[in-house]
């Protein structure tokens, strides 16, 4: 399991926070792998400032196939992390 820092604007940090996007599209640049724990940190571009807010999710789910995504990109779909195990971490 490896964990990963990822920087997420308001308005896909929100959805996210609210379970309502449970899934996360992004560049393949860290061999993003089922079980992983993504800490979404919510950043303001406009502000060009870290809000202070963060959620953390595990990885349930890895789409990668050409036809259907980008290549070099992949759609995670995503879980929340139990905070027991966070806490533990």
């Amino acid at each position: 399991m490896n964990k990963h820092e990822l920087k997420t604007w308001p308005q896909y940090f929100q959805a996210v926070w609210d379970g309502t996007k449970t899934f996360e599209v992004r560049r393949n640049d860290r061999n993003f792998q089922v079980g992983d724990m993504l800490v979404l940190l919510e950043w303001d571009p406009e502000k060009d400032e870290w809000t202070g807010s963060g959620v953390c999710k595990r990885v349930t789910y890895i789409l990668d196939t050409p036809e259907f995504v980008k290549e070099g990109y992949v759609v995670m779909g995503i879980a929340p992390w139990p905070s027991k195990e966070v806490s533990d971490k």
